[in-house]
């Protein structure tokens, strides 16, 4: 069997728009919330960053919630981890 590496295609806008009314507002909120803080976690580098880190995971713990709550497979990882 060939294994095929194909590239990320990105997915547009109204496909993204379609996909999004399916959801609850709730948990279109926190996949936004989510995965803004955890963006904004790989910003905050160096000691001086440690409470806002803290802020920032605090942060995605409470969407994940409600994302793992709705569907495991939304929750939301940092650094890109699967």
């Amino acid at each position: 069997m060939i294994a095929l590496n194909l590239p990320r295609v990105p997915v547009p806008g109204a496909v993204a728009v379609q996909i999004g009314s399916q959801l609850p507002p709730r948990v279109l909120e926190a996949e936004r919330k989510a995965t803004s803080a955890a963006y904004s976690f790989g910003l905050a580098r160096g000691p001086r960053y440690e409470e806002s880190r803290q802020w920032l995971l605090a942060d995605i713990a409470a969407a994940n919630k409600v994302l793992a709550a709705y569907n495991p497979r939304l929750v939301v990882r940092i650094g890109g981890a699967s």
